[in-house]
């Protein structure tokens, strides 16, 4: 037998061999599977009936309240305490569990299931969100830069704008995602990405003209400046956010958000001046284009709407704002009492 044809033979019966143990393997893989598929639905059915029989019993704890010993007062309040915080617990299993899309991803994708079942995967994605949104504030704010310093055309005014509608539409997509996955970014700051998408989209299809023109500058400066809070917020968010992991004191799948949240105790005094100037600046764009809308000349629909996205916009960080610092000041106050 020729040498190069004992080579093939020896090389191929490797092969084989390295198949049947990759048949295996993959017979393994999916057995496995099949049983964690059946334990995913195991813990969700136990989920859902622990947390109805949760409810049973905080209604027969409350109907036992009545006029009962000292003893079975401290009983009562044992386990009063242990089911406020199983709800909890029960939401940190379900985070691990394959879980309904909700509305909005629903739409997007279908009943992809978008679950990520390790908390590796979970950590990665969440810190290649935050990274995107850093690297694609940067961009914006030296984009942003460009156009009002150095060139005032329509096209690249669009481009910018088209880059703003995908960044706000990625950004919606990607939080829903993480909600998913137990992250807990919640409330206002998941509709102001949908507002920002709807404006920039808005102002995206406004044709040129004199009312454009005399918005254009006041825009592209307001977006400088906010890429730049933003790069603040960021920077600054995230150093708190790792620092309160690490002291425990914070759960690993909140993220850094677009404003701040009631976890940030050091420097708030830095961050609230650019943080208010900008929502009052929203606030006069707002008025800005509403008187725009009142002029003769006005007829894109473009000015009214984008002076409603604004207003929105000023009351919806506005308020949350205050009522963060509002909640912060109350629950320092509260510290030197309970010590």
């Amino acid at each position: 037998m020729p040498q190069d044809l004992r080579v093939v033979l020896e090389e191929w019966k490797r092969l084989e061999e390295e198949h049947q143990q990759l048949l295996e393997t993959h017979r393994l893989y999916l057995q496995k599977l099949e049983e964690i598929s059946k334990l995913q639905k195991n813990c969700s059915s136990s989920i859902s009936s622990q947390r109805g029989r949760l409810k049973d019993v905080s209604r027969l704890v409350k109907k036992c309240s009545k006029g009962p010993s000292e003893e079975d007062a401290k009983t009562l309040d044992e386990i009063n305490e242990k089911i406020k915080t199983r709800p909890n617990a029960l939401s940190e299993m379900e985070a691990f569990l394959p879980n309904k899309n909700g509305l909005y991803l629903s739409l997007v994708l279908g009943n992809v299931n978008v679950t990520l079942l390790s908390k590796q995967s979970k950590f990665g994605y969440k810190d290649e969100y935050e990274k995107f949104k850093l690297y694609l504030t940067v961009i914006l704010l030296l984009f942003s830069f460009i156009c009002y310093f150095f060139a005032s055309y329509r096209f690249l005014d669009a481009i910018l704008n088209f880059v703003l509608v995908w960044y706000y539409c990625t950004l919606t997509l990607r939080e829903s995602i993480l909600i998913v996955n137990g992250s807990r970014i919640k409330g206002w700051w998941v509709f102001h990405h949908y507002i920002s998408a709807f404006l920039s989209g808005v102002i995206l299809t406004w044709p040129d003209g004199n009312l454009y023109k005399i918005f254009r500058n006041q825009f592209l400066a307001y977006s400088l400046y906010q890429s730049f809070v933003q790069c603040l917020q960021c920077y600054y968010q995230s150093g708190c956010l790792y620092r309160l992991r690490a002291l425990g004191e914070r759960h690993n799948m909140d993220l850094t958000v677009e404003g701040f949240q009631s976890w940030m105790w050091k420097g708030l005094t830095f961050l609230l001046p650019f943080l208010f100037f900008g929502h009052f600046w929203q606030l006069f764009n707002s008025i800005s284009l509403f008187r725009m809308s009142q002029l003769p000349d006005c007829k894109e629909w473009q000015v009214l709407m984008c002076g409603l996205c604004f207003l929105i916009l000023f009351m919806g960080n506005f308020f949350t704002t205050v009522a963060v610092v509002r909640h912060k000041v109350k629950s320092r106050n509260q510290k030197p009492k309970k010590l």
